[in-house]
């Protein structure tokens, strides 16, 4: 086993009531959609953990420094009406992107699964490329425990 390095980076998701922010982190964390609307009320936090080079990365909410905090932009549910009866106009959104220094801009469906970890992606690389990360070392770590392998502590 060798020496793997382990990055926690801080992602928060920002938006109105019913833009689609809990479709868009169940279906990138779970690979789901639920139909059904539910309003979430405060935050959820979930993680997800992927590679990127040599790197494990873990996904997670919070800003350690907001000053140097990357931002991608995503236009959400661009499956409805074939994104005919959208909000804000992708030219607008590309616009406000520019004006902002360059926001990388997704045009995302979490129903679809269209561009969610492209974009999810994109912003890991971006905020590896900040080093906005806590770097963490683990030695040994293998790459997966068996599933056979009993578990102990808190069943939850």
């Amino acid at each position: 086993m060798s020496l793997r390095r382990r990055i926690l980076l801080k992602v928060i998701v920002l938006g109105d009531s019913g833009v689609g922010k809990t479709s868009l982190m169940t279906q990138y964390i779970h690979k789901k959609f639920n139909q059904q609307y539910k309003a979430t009320i405060g935050a959820d936090f979930v993680t997800k953990e992927l590679q990127i080079d040599d790197r494990l990365v873990t996904l997670q909410a919070n800003s350690p420094n907001p000053r140097k905090f990357p931002f991608i932009l995503l236009g959400n549910k661009i499956d409805i009406d074939g994104g005919n009866s959208r909000v804000v106009s992708e030219k607008k959104a590309m616009d406000w992107c520019a004006s902002k220094g360059n926001i990388p801009y997704f045009e995302t469906s979490a129903k679809e699964d269209y561009n969610i970890d492209a974009a999810f992606l994109c912003i890991a690389k971006t905020a590896l490329a900040n080093e906005q990360g806590q770097d963490i070392y683990f030695q040994g770590i293998p790459d997966a425990s068996p599933e056979n392998e009993q578990r102990r502590g808190c069943p939850c």
